[in-house]
């Protein structure tokens, strides 16, 4: 049900105003406020579908109270209520955020036709919000287990702020999974995810992957060159296997993450960056510590929070959920129909020792749908899931 606020400090008005509201749609509920003060504290009690405001009232008028609840509710349409003397300022608050006015007296055709655009626009803001929100089936993380809701509820509360997060757990486990989750469910979906593989890149090129360089920094830069904080600016950068990152590039990450700037390779000249650090790591870095091949202010740094992926075997639970998503996944790559797995194929298959984790899984389905009959059988796990 839609919940309506009136603001306005004429008695009259403000009755005639709630009573064309409930009695054009009993589905509306309507509260009044009779003066902007009371408003603006009913608005940061409730959520409100819609407020209908007067411009001119004692203590604080119409385009207070706008701005204030901008800064309280930003997605809460305002309309305004002006009296004849004010349509120049009911004009000038749409600059601010109203969404439209209405002058006094109202008139019905106009007012409910106004309240109804401003409730679908509010509705269209909502979802828009949602889809935003929504992670890419490319990055859906498949499982009901404690361990993995657990892992899911962090994100939702950690996701919508700038803290860094570290991501930890075996190889094939999902870590990238867990990151794609922090960045589309946060305020910087909008802006670049990029991500960096330090263990694939030579230790002599990480600064220059992660920093850019200047134009003869070294013998094969023959132009300047950004690089992935650059790059990032504005979003996220995902910094995978960071425990495989030379002392000297760590040491630019942590002036990076202090500081908010970078350096390019052979220049001096500071580049100012606004990028949230994600980091993960199948290594123990408290003993990466100890054996003096990690800065433990950098890790300090990057573990603001701390996501552990449990590996495959200590959420078997999941196996079933996992083997119908990759089915369908694989089935619609190759165009085909998806294969049904028996239920004695399934409880082997939990049965197994998943030691390369959910990559090996993935593998192991796409054989067995390849190679398997019309339904994959416990027979077909013990002809081609052997390890």
């Amino acid at each position: 049900m839609p919940k309506i606020l009136v603001i306005e400090d004429e008695s009259a008005i403000r009755r005639v105003l709630v009573k064309i509201l409930s009695e054009e749609n009993d589905t509306y509920e309507v509260s009044q406020a009779e003066d902007g003060l009371a408003g603006i504290e009913m608005v940061k009690k409730e959520d409100y579908d819609l407020v209908l405001c007067d411009i001119k009232m004692p203590k604080m008028d119409g385009v207070e109270v706008l701005e204030a609840a901008k800064k309280i509710k930003p997605e809460t349409p305002f309309v305004m209520i002006s009296g004849h003397g004010d349509l120049d300022t009911a004009v000038n608050t749409m600059r601010i955020g109203a969404f439209d006015y209405i002058s006094k007296p109202p008139d019905l055709n106009r007012l409910l036709n106004t309240v109804r655009n401003a409730l679908d626009r509010k509705e269209l803001v909502v979802e828009n919000k949602r889809l935003k929100k929504k992670v890419s089936k490319n990055y859906e993380m498949i499982g009901d287990s404690d361990e993995i809701q657990q892992i899911k509820d962090i994100i939702e509360k950690v996701a919508p702020t700038d803290a860094r997060v570290l991501i930890t757990g075996p190889n094939g486990t999902g870590k990238e999974l867990v990151s794609h989750w922090l960045h589309q469910k946060s305020d910087r979906s909008k802006g670049p995810m990029i991500e960096v593989n330090c263990a694939a890149i030579p230790s002599e090129l990480i600064e220059s992957e992660l920093f850019g360089h200047v134009k003869g920094a070294f013998t094969s830069a023959n132009k300047d060159r950004a690089g992935k904080f650059e790059a990032a600016n504005g979003g996220t950068i995902f910094l995978d296997e960071i425990g495989d990152m030379s002392l000297s590039a760590q040491a630019k990450v942590l002036r990076a993450l202090q500081e908010s700037r970078v350096q390019r390779v052979g220049s001096d000249k500071d580049i100012k960056v606004n990028v949230r650090v994600i980091a993960a790591t199948n290594k123990d870095l408290k003993k990466e510590i100890a054996d003096g091949k990690f800065r433990e202010d950098l890790y300090h740094r990057l573990a603001v929070i701390l996501i552990k992926v449990p590996a495959l075997n200590d959420r078997r639970e999941d196996i079933p959920l996992l083997i119908e998503y990759f089915a369908g996944k694989i089935a619609t790559e190759q165009g085909t129909a998806a294969k049904k797995f028996s239920d004695k194929a399934v409880k082997l298959l939990q049965e197994y020792d998943w030691t390369g984790n959910i990559r090996e899984l993935r593998n192991v389905i796409e054989r067995l749908i390849i190679l398997g009959g019309k339904e994959v059988t416990e027979e077909d796990v013990k002809l081609f899931a052997s390890k």
